[in-house]
């Protein structure tokens, strides 16, 4: 019996990356923000910022990733920051922008979207609620809601943590 061989690119062709990343916690300059350094640093997996970037399927002459993520307007804000920890809900905004290239550490291919799945993460952005409580809606449900609408995979980041940040 003979078996049937893919290579990834027949199978794959046509849809575009999703990617996971993670960067430091914006944080008030001073000691918040050597703090939030030295956590992201350390692999500090709580204290991290997360999000979504889509790479296209089609690459252009100037194609570029698209980065997706959610976080407070004003990150920097001491009074944001002590409102936020308090759990109470603060003005949240969806951020998109360009990147010439993935990032080289803490960047994990999660899967292939179908279809569009910039369209697809524009659509999901019109429907999220921009209210922000840490722990209940911010940035790792808004990955883990976004990696859902364009993959299917459920709870990505948990998925991430539980295997040390191996995809």
């Amino acid at each position: 019996m003979s078996s049937l061989s893919f290579t990834k690119s027949s199978l794959t062709r046509g849809k575009d990356e999703v990617y996971v990343a993670a960067v430091a916690l914006r944080a008030t300059k001073g000691p918040a923000q050597l703090f939030m350094s030295a956590a992201y640093s350390l692999g500090v997996w709580d204290l991290q910022h997360f999000m979504v970037i889509i790479k296209p399927s089609a690459p252009h002459l100037n194609s570029q990733a698209t980065v997706f993520d959610f976080q407070p307007e004003d990150p920097e804000d001491i009074y944001t920051a002590l409102a936020a920890l308090s759990g109470r809900a603060v003005p949240g905004v969806v951020l998109t922008r360009k990147l010439r290239k993935l990032p080289r550490s803490r960047c994990w291919f999660v899967g292939y979207g179908e279809g569009d799945a910039v369209d697809k993460a524009y659509e999901f952005n019109n429907t999220w609620e921009v209210d922000l409580r840490v722990g209940l809606h911010d940035c790792r449900h808004y990955t883990n809601g976004l990696v859902e609408q364009l993959t299917g995979e459920k709870l990505v980041l948990e998925h991430l943590r539980s295997n040390g940040g191996q995809s």
